[in-house]
């Protein structure tokens, strides 16, 4: 598919003799035909080689892919916490609240945060705290600290927070109406210990079964915030190597996302087990 796209990683050089032309696909293997290129990529894959990058000369995909990953990294877990940390209080709040302003003011606001997406988010907060406020840096900067971080983070967590909040309020309600969360309160246990000790753990099962698409999203979503505010990740370093037709890039990245997603949707279903004996394998 990446061969398909047109252009190539140095047609937008100047004009090069035949001989030199020649050279370089024969140096990088690119006067093969697509299935063997595609063993040959496949062979190193194997090996945990993801080929060099055509277009960051002397450089790999595995170097440029470990000096970009943790930027990403840090950027997709502190939005993925806050999500859940606002995510799972907001839809506690509604549900013990229910049919009030409180609930009506969180699933009010899950439905914007649902429908509005990043790349018309991300322009609208840097215009109001970065440009008339003035409050947050508009990009990536080299101030050190969360405060250029900001901005991206809350922009990628506001529609993992109305999905959130909306699934915490509904299995929330549910399990505030079973059995033992009444015979927990006639044991005169106080609200706020009920939800805590009892209600919490069962309710937050759906959660967490979607964190595994709440991850990809994430991801995926990257990739807009870290082109508009100029993040040094993996996703602005995606858009790059695509438009500059690095095919290796590409791939490597898209490698990465992957095998990250698998991983952490595994990672998804052990904690599950562990927090519902019922699903365990015996």
């Amino acid at each position: 598919m990446v061969h398909a796209a047109p252009g190539g990683p140095f047609s937008d050089e100047r004009v090069l003799p035949a001989y030199v032309e020649k050279n370089i696909e024969e140096r990088y293997h690119l006067d093969e035909s697509l299935p063997r290129q595609f063993l040959r990529y496949v062979s190193g894959l194997l090996q945990g080689d993801l080929g060099p990058s055509y277009r960051y000369r002397d450089r790999s995909v595995n170097e440029l892919i470990a000096g970009a990953f943790p930027e990403s990294l840090k950027l997709g877990a502190l939005a993925m916490a806050l999500a859940l940390l606002l995510g799972v209080s907001a839809g506690t709040a509604a549900a013990l609240r229910q049919g009030t302003w409180l609930d009506k003011t969180v699933m009010g606001f899950s439905m914007t945060g649902i429908s509005i997406p990043v790349f018309v988010v991300a322009p609208v907060l840097v215009l109001f705290f970065a440009v008339k406020l003035q409050w947050l840096p508009a990009g990536w900067t080299s101030v050190t600290g969360l405060k250029p971080l900001l901005l991206p983070v809350v922009t990628l967590a506001l529609p993992q927070i109305a999905y959130i909040a909306r699934l915490t309020r509904a299995s929330m309600i549910d399990v505030l109406n079973r059995d033992f969360i009444r015979t927990a309160r006639a044991q005169g246990l106080g609200t706020a210990t009920v939800v805590r000790v009892h209600a919490l753990k069962p309710a937050i099962l759906p959660v967490l079964s979607y964190l595994g698409p709440a991850i990809a999203a994430v991801l995926t979503g990257s990739v807009v915030v870290e082109e508009i505010f100029g993040i040094p990740g993996l996703g602005e370093l995606f858009v790059r190597s695509a438009s500059n037709r690095d095919y290796t890039l590409v791939l490597g990245i898209v490698i990465s996302y992957g095998t990250l997603i698998i991983f952490l949707n595994l990672l998804v279903d052990i904690l599950y087990g562990v927090l519902d004996p019922r699903v365990r394998y015996r």
